[in-house]
């Protein structure tokens, strides 16, 4: 009975697993807390989480739409089309003036400032074309190496590979406030502009001026870029000795090709009283004999038909001088060519004098030797051949030009027999012709 009453006893130890088991199951007050922390930093968590998540989402549509933007570009119809070459084209309207100096303004043959174009090359003529909006157009110097001959379609990677910068220290290699330029309607003057430096320091040894569209100005189709013919930059001082093309009458003889100033061809010129272009023209037109021996061997074939090319493309000018005797007129061109001959009376021009006689070269050598005491006038017209087209004045059949290739029927020069008397010069009967 004691051990009945001890089981049915209130505070027995049976009632005590379940009273530990109910206490167990009451959460504490700090799992609570850490319950609650634990949830806000979940959602703290996620909300932060949240726009990594969108990044990502749109990086990645993003990157299958440009996918298959390019598929759909890669169709056959599209790719022709992207694979045509573009027919516009840059372009300088002219070419350079040359020689080019350092310090001195780039222009063209016609000695104006340069302009650039934009022309069509599409079929056989190249044709000016324009934009409907305004382009930044640069002017650059590149390596006169390029582009190669072979090699005349150059991309736009290659032109910029090519561009010259200035040395190390130095200024830029082109100066002007005119190296950007805008291109409208097809046009764009170019200003003053000039180079800073020779070309003596690149392998080539020669520049050449390029324009190309800039970028950031223009989206649509290639614009090739214009790139002008190779050429030599001197330094500014060499310009006190170039040469003139053409050269005038009345420039010191050592403008002419070949013939360096205080060289021994000037020298040698000199000293026969030879000192501008217009004597050496004279001399070889009277006795072109006489002045191959005054500048010597040392003057090749070659050098000799490269300074008479270059002599004869001076401007003759409307001056002429006539030479007078008692029975006889003739009229010269500054170079001591008959333009009109009046013998007896009778009126001749150059075609019209007679061939294969001493009488009339022997006039023109005595004009030659008292050429200061001529009478000049002034707008006579000449029917001479003009020495500029750089041909020979023996193109005509007349007695005079004959002169010009030589005089050795006469079997002396003028040098030798300067003061031949004109008393002794043969009458008109010897002629070979009537009056």
């Amino acid at each position: 009975m004691a051990g009945k009453r001890f089981l049915e006893e209130p505070g027995s130890d049976l009632d005590q697993p379940n009273d530990q088991k109910r206490m167990r199951r009451r959460p504490s007050f700090a799992s609570v807390i850490g319950e609650a922390v634990m949830v806000n930093s979940l959602k703290n968590f996620c909300l932060a989480l949240e726009p990594m998540l969108r990044r990502v989402v749109n990086e990645e549509v993003e990157t299958n739409l440009r996918r298959s933007t390019c598929s759909l570009t890669r169709s056959p119809s599209l790719r022709i089309q992207s694979l045509e070459p573009s027919s516009l084209q840059l372009m300088f309207s002219k070419n350079l003036l040359l020689p080019i100096f350092t310090g001195s303004k780039i222009v063209d043959l016609e000695s104006s400032p340069l302009q650039i174009l934009l022309v069509d090359t599409r079929g056989d003529q190249v044709v000016s074309t324009y934009l409907p909006h305004p382009v930044k157009i640069e002017v650059v110097v590149l390596d006169g190496d390029y582009p190669s001959y072979d090699n005349r379609t150059w991309t736009s990677e290659e032109f910029n590979r090519n561009i010259v910068k200035e040395r190390t220290g130095k200024r830029p290699l082109l100066a002007g406030d005119c190296l950007s330029v805008t291109l409208r309607d097809g046009f764009a003057p170019i200003g003053e502009i000039e180079f800073t430096d020779n070309s003596s320091w690149i392998r080539s040894r020669k520049f050449r001026l390029g324009a190309r569209v800039v970028p950031e100005s223009y989206q649509g189709v290639r614009i090739r870029e214009a790139i002008t013919e190779a050429f030599v930059v001197k330094d500014h001082r060499g310009e006190l000795y170039k040469k003139h093309h053409p050269p005038m009458l009345q420039d010191e003889v050592w403008r002419l090709e070949k013939i360096g100033k205080d060289g021994a061809f000037h020298k040698k010129l000199a000293a026969a009283r030879i000192s501008t272009v217009q004597d050496f023209l004279k001399l070889s037109v009277v006795d072109p004999r006489r002045l191959r021996e005054i500048l010597g061997v040392g003057m090749s074939e070659k050098m000799w038909e490269v300074t008479i090319k270059h002599a004869r493309t001076c401007d003759l000018g409307n001056k002429h001088f006539v030479f007078r005797r008692p029975n006889c007129t003739i009229t010269f061109d500054p170079i001591c060519q008959i333009v009109h001959a009046v013998i007896d009376g009778n009126s001749y021009s150059t075609k019209e004098l007679p061939s294969n006689t001493g009488y009339i070269d022997t006039l023109v050598r005595r004009a030659y030797v008292e050429w200061n005491s001529l009478e000049e006038i002034v707008g006579i017209s000449s029917d001479t051949p003009l020495l500029t087209q750089g041909e020979l004045v023996d193109q005509y059949p007349s007695h005079h030009q004959s002169i010009a290739r030589s005089f050795q029927p006469l079997g002396y020069s003028i040098f030798d027999h300067g003061d031949v008397e004109m008393g002794n010069l043969p009458s008109s009967a010897h002629l070979g012709y009537n009056n």
